[in-house]
């Protein structure tokens, strides 16, 4: 279980998992508010099949109705694959109660049954499929999931963090240029008068210094914004856009750049 701001990277580690451990593409799903534990397993369309019988005399084998109107999901690719894999459940608290104890439920035993084709999946135990799920901790989760998992928090990162994932993503800028925009970022996410309803995360980060090095901005600008002349200023108010994530949080950025 991972948790974590919006945009400090949960998914990328569950991606990084399967790379390292050459597990194949990640499998993902997100979890929907309105999500059952057949959803995380096969979806069936029972509509088209009802379609499909109306219009047809002859009826299909388990094997055609599994071909036309089946289609497996996050955990049921991995538990019919032939290999282990590694599944993203993301934002598992959006679930849902029941959700996450049927998960864990359905893992111990690694099957899940297709009443509609009358078919059990089960998994071999060497290719029980690694699960990586988020939660953004806007519900609490059940105690008898909490105690079954793994826990950790994936941390903001320190400055030095964020200025090497910024050397590797957006290539081109001196390491003089980043640490400014690092600064001048950091600045704006624990100011207290902005009371900011969400603050800006890593990938909000990489999408401003990849923007302000588009637009030609001359970082130096960020050490003294007091000084900017009128057109930087208005370049740099524009840019604020892809930190911000409502119009409240918009205005109090942009505020702040205009009393100083």
């Amino acid at each position: 279980l991972l948790t974590g701001e919006p945009g400090t990277g949960k998914t990328e580690l569950a991606r990084h998992l399967a790379w390292r451990f050459q597990l194949g593409e990640l499998i993902r799903l997100n979890v929907q508010t309105t999500s059952t534990a057949n959803d995380l397993f096969y979806q069936y369309d029972a509509l088209a099949h009802f379609q499909y019988s109306q219009n047809h005399a002859e009826a299909l084998s388990d094997e055609q109705v599994e071909k036309r109107f089946i289609r497996y999901q996050a955990l049921g690719k991995a538990i019919e694959a032939d290999r282990r894999r590694v599944v993203l459940l993301d934002e598992i608290d959006k679930a849902p109660r029941d959700l996450p104890n049927d998960v864990l439920a359905a893992l111990e035993n690694l099957e899940f049954y297709v009443p509609e084709i009358d078919r059990t999946y089960t998994a071999k135990p060497e290719n029980r499929p690694v699960i990586v799920m988020t939660s953004n901790s806007e519900k609490n989760l059940p105690d008898a999931f909490l105690r079954r998992v793994v826990y950790f928090h994936l941390p903001f990162p320190k400055p030095e963090q964020l200025l090497g994932i910024l050397a590797k993503k957006v290539p081109g800028l001196e390491e003089a240029q980043l640490d400014l925009i690092i600064e001048h970022f950091n600045e704006l996410r624990e100011d207290p008068q902005l009371k900011l309803q969400k603050k800006p995360a890593t990938a909000e980060l990489i999408q401003w210094a990849y923007l302000l090095q588009e637009m030609g901005f001359d970082t130096d600008g960020l050490e003294e914004p007091h000084r900017l002349d009128e057109a930087a200023r208005r370049q740099l108010a524009t840019s604020y856009t892809v930190l911000a994530k409502t119009q409240e949080d918009l205005s109090a950025i942009q505020r702040r750049l205009a009393k100083r």
